[in-house]
């Protein structure tokens, strides 16, 4: 599933690519989706002109000339690519070369102004694109339970103290919990864990100042450098220019079993282990 990196970097994309372009039709392919896509009701952003594209957590947020706005969230395979007027394809998040095969699971097809398409394609179908008034953006069900952004000033050493009070939860439960900070996920603990050397399954209340310090500090650390990057490319990630990203070369620990940890004055050996039945991979000697 993206995280935060990958949805970020499929934001810059699309801004790059079809900001300011009139929506002129859409065609719905399959709307089965995560929530079925209905003609009437995504109808209602026909004519519309794209004016910004925000990223919240993993979600993103078309805005209008109007006053509705489209969230998306991109599931497991979810992504959208642009088809220019010279039919040149321009992939807009790091999931997937295009091919041939692919496209049958084009599922919507925005028609723009210039002789431009938006697609979006989903092979497994667990994303979604919904409607919401922008009036109602702060109070949507999806966007209003989430805790700050990982790259907020917001996610602080205070707010953390506090967040880990009496609680009983594993770090990486804590920090892939959207309701504490928004936009983690699985490869990305991994790696800020193993920077901040501290052991994915260690308890939150266990973590003292320097722990906690740590942590804030390395989250930023990993996630500005994975957008740098260009997010992680690992079975199915791509954007608007085509280029793929490429911070799976830079993985410390994630995916990296039985393999020798990357701190050169380490000799630990990465180990995995199931957390929350989510693969969990550390240093067996540096992250305690």
């Amino acid at each position: 599933m993206p995280e935060l990196p990958e949805v970020e970097v499929v934001k810059r994309s699309l801004k790059s690519t079809i900001n300011n372009l009139i929506i002129k039709g859409i065609k719905i392919n399959d709307g089965n989706l995560r929530y079925k896509v209905k003609k009437h009701k995504i109808g209602q952003i026909i004519g519309s002109k794209i004016t910004d594209i925000k990223r919240r957590s993993k979600y993103l947020i078309f805005y209008f000339d109007t006053e509705i706005v489209m969230i998306v969230h991109l599931g497991m395979t979810g992504k959208f690519f642009v088809v220019e007027n010279n039919g040149v394809k321009r992939k807009t998040s790091f999931y997937y070369d295009i091919s041939k095969k692919d496209e049958k699971h084009n599922k919507l097809i925005f028609l723009l102004n210039k002789k431009v398409k938006l697609i979006y394609n989903d092979v497994r179908k667990f994303g979604f694109i919904k409607l919401e008034k922008v009036k109602n953006i702060n109070i949507n069900s999806h966007l209003k339970i989430l805790g700050p952004e990982a790259l907020s000033n917001s996610f602080d050493f205070n707010y953390f103290k506090k967040k880990i009070i009496g609680k009983n939860r594993t770090i990486k439960d804590f920090l892939m919990d959207q309701k504490n900070v928004a936009g983690l996920g699985n490869i990305y603990v991994n790696e800020l864990l193993h920077f901040s050397k501290i052991k994915p399954s260690k308890k939150v209340k266990l973590l003292d100042h320097t722990d906690i310090r740590r942590i804030i500090r390395n989250t930023k650390y990993v996630l500005k450098k994975a957008i740098k990057y260009g997010g992680s490319s690992i079975k199915n990630f791509s954007n608007s220019t085509g280029n793929k990203g490429n911070f799976q070369h830079q993985f410390s620990v994630y995916d990296r079993k039985d393999q020798n940890c990357s701190n050169s004055d380490c000799k630990g050996v990465i180990k995995k282990i199931v957390i929350s039945n989510r693969a969990s991979f550390f240093c067996s000697k540096c992250q305690k």
